[in-house]
């Protein structure tokens, strides 16, 4: 059982959930032109920073997780839900919600 610890704070997920820390927003387009907030795209990219044991099952037994903390992953575009844990932006998703590990 892996945690997540954003300064002080250690997040533990429940069930097949996943702690994901989204990577940075564009802050400019390629051709230097800033963006505001509202304008930036939403991050489907991140890194995972800690898993949860898995659903229990209708047969009591628990679901294996997928993923594994420290791994690069791709989500859902309006997955999760997202949270500041001491100035730091997090996502907590579902693995149902994962689409794709990447692999460099």
């Amino acid at each position: 059982m892996a945690t997540a610890t954003a300064t002080k704070t250690k997040l533990r997920p429940l069930g097949d959930r996943v702690v994901i820390q989204p990577t940075p927003r564009e802050e400019t387009t390629k051709s230097g032109i800033v963006l505001p907030d509202t304008a930036k795209e939403k991050p489907q990219e991140g890194k995972i920073l800690a898993v949860g044991p898995g659903r229990i099952l209708d047969d009591g037994k628990r679901e294996q997780i997928d993923v594994k903390q420290g791994q690069k992953v791709l989500y859902a575009k309006y997955a999760g839900t997202e949270f500041k844990v001491n100035e730091e932006d997090l996502l907590i998703v579902s693995q149902k919600d994962i689409l794709a590990v990447v692999e460099d």
